[in-house]
């Protein structure tokens, strides 16, 4: 195949396009730049020319503002224009490529289950509803903006990514500092679900959905095995060979990082990966200890 990415220097982007040039396909990057080899120019936003993307079997989007930062009312509309804007672009450039050409096929787009909300102990399947909030509101729309490629006929997948495991970047470098100062331990509650999944599956999941066309709609890309915070802390603990007898209480959370703490701290998901295992996607980890003892300190 050949696959177009958008966000390929980041770190799902950069590890998704190893994995797919080591398969044996070809890839090219969407940039904003004056493009060079295997590089399409585009800018989220903007009416992006069908031709440039009728030579790909495939577009792989990722590219969207990080959610980390103080949200304010400004903040969260340029996450929000990002991922939507972003999205519609692509898919109707691909849309009206697929009516003229046949290609490309599919548009693999990242979501994320911040869709679901807060929705304590209900176990969330792609079949589950939106939750209330910023985050699932963006969701929705985010999903909702690959309409025109949906309608034109393409495969359409939403891969709503959980808590990334990875030792340079996702969820771990910014609880690392107090645990290995020893400050580490339970936040808020501990009772709230986490549902992590190690980098090396969020790859393996896009990749899965890249050669199967059976994979299409919201797809969960989460271990099957999420863990409330309470034994995510000791594990961590456990592997890093530190203490986690200093707790953040919720308010605390609230006070420091406000709406996003809430969100990505306290707030509870417990997300199961249905439609991965129903297609026997083959985790490389499906055991907590094991992803960070591999994302951490390289062993398994």
């Amino acid at each position: 195949m050949r696959v177009l990415i958008s966000g390929a220097s980041g770190l799902i982007g950069g590890a998704l396009r190893l994995r797919v040039a080591g398969e044996g396909h070809e890839t090219a990057t969407l940039v904003r730049r004056a493009p060079r080899e295997n590089e399409v120019q585009w800018s989220p936003g903007q009416v992006l020319d069908p031709a440039k993307l009728a030579g790909f079997d495939a577009v792989v989007h990722l590219a969207g503002k990080s959610i980390a930062g103080r949200w304010t009312e400004t903040f969260k509309q340029e996450v929000r224009d990002s991922r939507v804007e972003g999205t519609r672009t692509l898919a109707t450039a691909a849309a009206e490529s697929f009516r003229l050409t046949g290609m490309p096929r599919a548009l693999i787009a990242a979501s994320a289950i911040g869709y679901y909300g807060d929705r304590g102990d209900e176990i969330l399947t792609e079949e589950s509803g939106p939750g209330t909030g910023f985050l699932p509101e963006v969701c929705t729309a985010w999903e909702a903006a690959a309409d025109p490629a949906r309608e034109a006929g393409l495969r359409v997948a939403h891969m709503r990514i959980g808590v990334v495991l990875a030792k340079n970047g996702g969820a771990l470098p910014p609880l690392l500092l107090p645990f290995r100062l020893g400050l580490g331990g339970v936040i808020g509650s501990g009772n709230q679900w986490w549902s992590w999944v190690a980098l090396e599956d969020v790859v393996g999941a896009f990749a899965f959905a890249l050669e199967n066309d059976s994979v299409n709609g919201p797809v969960n890309v989460v271990a099957p095995n999420p863990a409330r915070v309470s034994d995510f802390v000791r594990t961590l603990g456990r592997v890093l060979h530190r203490p986690t007898l200093f707790p953040l209480p919720g308010f605390a959370v609230r006070t420091l990082l406000g709406e996003m703490g809430q969100s990505l701290l306290l707030d509870s998901a417990r997300v199961v990966p249905q439609k991965l295992e129903q297609g026997a996607y083959r985790f490389e980890y499906i055991d907590l200890n094991s992803a960070l003892r591999a994302a951490l300190l390289g062993k398994k």
